[in-house]
């Protein structure tokens, strides 16, 4: 992925990302430099903190990336999904009620969520809720949209 633009956060603006992700998720982002990345072939802004791709921009909100999940340790917005439900997860593919362990409470229709494994609890992509977190589990229906995935060009991009 080309790069177009690349520059250091004003500390307002960090102030702002970290609120947004502790009121969101219940983690506090910590880095010594915030660069804010927008790319040629598509619309993404990413924030780089101290180098590593862990924040994105989905529909101008703030929330973590995959990768950023996995360097911390969120307690909200998270969908947990079994074992069957993994490669499809990975591969991108919208999540279904049958694939769905547990949800936090938290979540509502439209909330950015993190889709992650049962067994150790990584996350494997970042989703568009369609349900409340209680109604998530279930025999049938979709119930989040697939934004970003392990192995994604976004997952990929290394700052």
């Amino acid at each position: 992925m080309q790069v177009k633009s690349r520059h250091h956060l004003r500390s307002d603006a960090i102030s702002e990302i970290e609120e947004m992700l502790s009121a969101q998720l219940g983690v506090s982002p910590e880095g010594d430099t915030y660069e804010r990345v927008e790319f040629e072939e598509n619309d993404w802004k990413v924030v780089l903190i101290d180098g590593e791709p862990q924040v994105a921009f989905f529909d101008d909100e703030p929330f973590l990336t995959v990768r950023g999940a996995n360097a911390y340790d969120p307690e909200k917005h998270v969908v947990t999904v079994d074992s069957g439900a993994i490669s499809f997860v990975s591969d991108g593919a919208d999540v279904m009620r049958p694939g769905i362990t547990e949800a936090t409470d938290d979540i509502s229709p439209d909330d950015l969520v993190l889709i992650a494994e049962e067994s150790h609890g990584k996350v494997l992509a970042v989703g568009r809720a369609r349900v409340e977190g209680s109604e998530m589990v279930g025999d049938e229906g979709k119930v989040v949209d697939s934004l970003h995935h392990v192995g994604d060009d976004l997952y990929e991009f290394a700052g």
